[in-house]
């Protein structure tokens, strides 16, 4: 995994889940990676300790793979996801 702090990153698609709280982080997550081809990306805007450790966690224990993660000035965590 790489931590990016000064290049920009980008997926093939992305989700917002700043608003939300476990388990809705990942079941929104889950349902934007299901409706996915294997290899693309998505790039998650997220916020909070609880989230920023387990959609990680989950997300490789499902087979995709994390790609890289930034947090930004505001606190928003970019996590940026590859689908297995």
């Amino acid at each position: 995994m790489e931590f990016l702090h000064t290049k920009e990153i980008s997926g093939d698609r992305e989700l917002d889940i700043t608003a939300e709280t476990c388990p809705m982080t990942f079941v929104r997550t889950r349902l934007a990676l299901d409706r996915m081809a294997s290899g693309q990306t998505l790039l998650l805007r997220l916020r909070g300790e609880e989230p920023r450790r387990n959609i990680p966690r989950t997300a490789t224990e499902q087979g995709h793979m994390v790609i890289a993660e930034r947090e930004t000035a505001d606190g928003t965590v970019l996590l940026l996801l590859r689908k297995g």
